[in-house]
């Protein structure tokens, strides 16, 4: 969960006024599956809205969270484009006001999909990393996301990320089985500290960039406790496409720096 930020927009009920709502979807028309299906899915931002709502992301600011370059307003656009087509389904917020927004079992059928289509990208789409396609926002909220808190043995562990350019610094808060995305300094103790290049700790998260190999040339450096250093490769998740192992990748944030 992010903390530190507004999570319920304003005009977040923009596009749900009246239930006679109907939003224009493209249309091939033809009577294929193929072109049925792709109506529905191969629509831009619906991949990585699907995407969100498969990994757990429910709530409208969260959403946003995972695709910061999509407008508000396109946004609820798709969401209602999917609730009208069977795919999600909208609830009030149990603990708060707003909605949070759910996948269908239609929905939850497209895992496979959105998984094959992750693969074939990682495999097939370029390993490089434009800088117009970096942003810490994103890669520390996959980074939440893979957290894996079964290997840490405190109550709470904050981690703190720095990255060099654009200056910027992330707290991670993790109380298991919860981790919590900051965006400011709560106050709490850090254990461990990630200075980092973007790209670097982008390909490290990608699996295609050893974390020894980063150490050594300088692009991400791991300070803190002495305890807390070496569980860095225990508890740092990759994306769930990273391919070689994650045990050889982040083999080294142990050393000393």
């Amino acid at each position: 969960m992010p903390c530190g930020r507004d999570g319920s927009p304003k005009n977040e009920l923009a596009g749900w006024r009246g239930e006679a709502l109907t939003v224009p979807v493209p249309e091939y028309g033809q009577f294929c599956p193929v072109s049925r299906g792709a109506e529905i899915f191969a629509e831009r931002w619906t991949p990585l809205i699907l995407r969100e709502l498969l990994n757990g992301s429910h709530r409208f600011s969260e959403l946003q969270l995972g695709m910061p370059r999509i407008s508000r307003n396109l946004l609820t656009q798709r969401l209602v484009s999917l609730a009208i087509a069977g795919v999600i389904e909208r609830r009030p917020a149990e603990q708060a006001r707003g909605f949070t927004y759910h996948l269908t079992s239609a929905g939850e059928e497209l895992r496979s999909v959105v998984e094959a289509l992750g693969a074939w990208g990682y495999r097939w789409g370029g390993a490089d990393l434009p800088s117009g396609q970096l942003d810490p926002v994103l890669l520390m909220w996959f980074i939440r996301r893979r957290v894996q808190v079964q290997a840490l043995r405190r109550a709470r562990t904050v981690v703190r990320f720095d990255f060099r350019r654009p200056r910027r610094s992330f707290w991670l808060r993790i109380e298991p089985p919860a981790v919590d995305l900051c965006f400011t300094d709560e106050g709490f103790d850090v254990e461990l500290t990630v200075d980092a290049d973007l790209a670097a700790l982008t390909a490290v998260w990608l699996g295609r960039l050893r974390l020894a190999e980063a150490i050594a040339a300088g692009s991400i450096r791991i300070d803190g406790d002495e305890d807390a250093r070496p569980l860095f490769g225990r508890w740092f998740g990759l994306s769930p496409f990273a391919g070689g192992g994650a045990e050889r990748i982040l083999a080294g944030a142990g050393r000393g720096q």
